[in-house]
């Protein structure tokens, strides 16, 4: 036999192994709803986007009901620049102008929501797995109201209200439409959710991706929900991984410092979304290939799981 044919079939064999040692998993997850989270600058390489899109596909046919839901940041910014206008953060939320808001709106509803939802239907096709591309307008799917944010003075210690703009909060989540989609027993639909939102008003918002997704795990019960972030998950004061956490951990890498700058919002989601009835949420590297597939289907998992108790 020559040396390729043979590597060729240990190969094989190693993939039915791996296969053979999911199904326990496989079957937790059977019929069970799961909303990825799916952001970072790794969303613009369309080789990475790719790769996602191919293993939200396999989740569908393992069974498992996805629901994926972007942020856009960097693309948003990218275009503002070219637009000529400057961007702002407090707390790290975009300060969104009424010319901000129209650029965001364009970018995440527009180009960023379709193209992850054409790359899940291209990766499906042979399976007839389509993606379907929303946002937060659709249906009356997000009610928001505005944020309200207030930060102190340095020197005089008093704390004053800042204007983010046209950002917004959840209030309420009407899942009707996406429960009908993945529960369809004739199609395969997977729903990509754009996080923009409409006040009682009519007024559109731009809202932060992780509190979407905590917000919509939420509303459907879900089983996980998968923050895919550009790092490993939640370092502890040494610098290594927690690999699981309760809420009353998560609160106390905040109180203690411990946890910064990005991490905080993320746990932040984890809780509410956790308190909200989720089982779980996991924070994880998405710019590692397959880290979906890790976290779901093999015993160690990959990243940070956060849970009530």
């Amino acid at each position: 036999m020559e040396e390729n044919e043979r590597q060729s079939q240990e190969r094989g064999w190693a993939t039915a192994k791996t296969l053979a040692e999911a199904l326990p998993y496989i079957q937790i997850y059977d019929r069970e709803t799961v909303v990825i989270k799916y952001g970072g600058h790794a969303m613009g390489k369309s080789a990475v986007a790719k790769q996602f899109a191919a293993d939200v596909v396999l989740l569908k046919l393992m069974g498992v009901n996805p629901v994926v839901v972007h942020g856009g940041g960097p693309q948003i910014s990218a275009m503002l620049e070219k637009a000529g206008v400057r961007s702002s953060f407090v707390d790290g939320l975009r300060v969104t102008d009424r010319d901000t808001m129209q650029v965001a709106e364009m970018v995440l509803s527009g180009a960023v929501n379709k193209e992850i939802a054409h790359w899940i239907t291209v990766a499906g096709k042979e399976a007839d797995v389509r993606g379907v591309g929303l946002s937060g307008k659709d249906a009356g799917l997000l009610t928001v109201e505005k944020t309200r944010r207030t930060k102190r003075d340095p020197d005089s210690m008093i704390e004053h209200e800042v204007d983010l703009g046209f950002v917004g909060e959840p209030t309420k989540v009407d899942p009707k439409l996406i429960a009908g989609l993945i529960a369809s027993e004739t199609e395969d639909w997977v729903p990509v959710i754009a996080p923009i939102g409409v006040a009682e008003d009519g007024q559109t918002y731009n809202v932060n991706a992780d509190t979407v997704a905590g917000a919509v795990a939420g509303s459907l019960d879900a089983k996980r929900m998968l923050l895919l972030t550009d790092v490993e998950g939640v370092k502890d004061a040494d610098g290594q991984l927690i690999r699981q956490m309760t809420l009353e951990q998560a609160q106390t890498l905040i109180d203690t410092g411990v946890a910064t700058g990005g991490m905080i919002p993320k746990l932040e989601t984890a809780m509410a979304a956790v308190r909200a009835g989720v089982e779980a949420v996991v924070i994880l590297d998405g710019r590692r290939p397959h880290a979906m597939l890790v976290e779901l289907f093999t015993e160690h998992g990959s990243g940070t799981l956060v849970k009530a108790s």
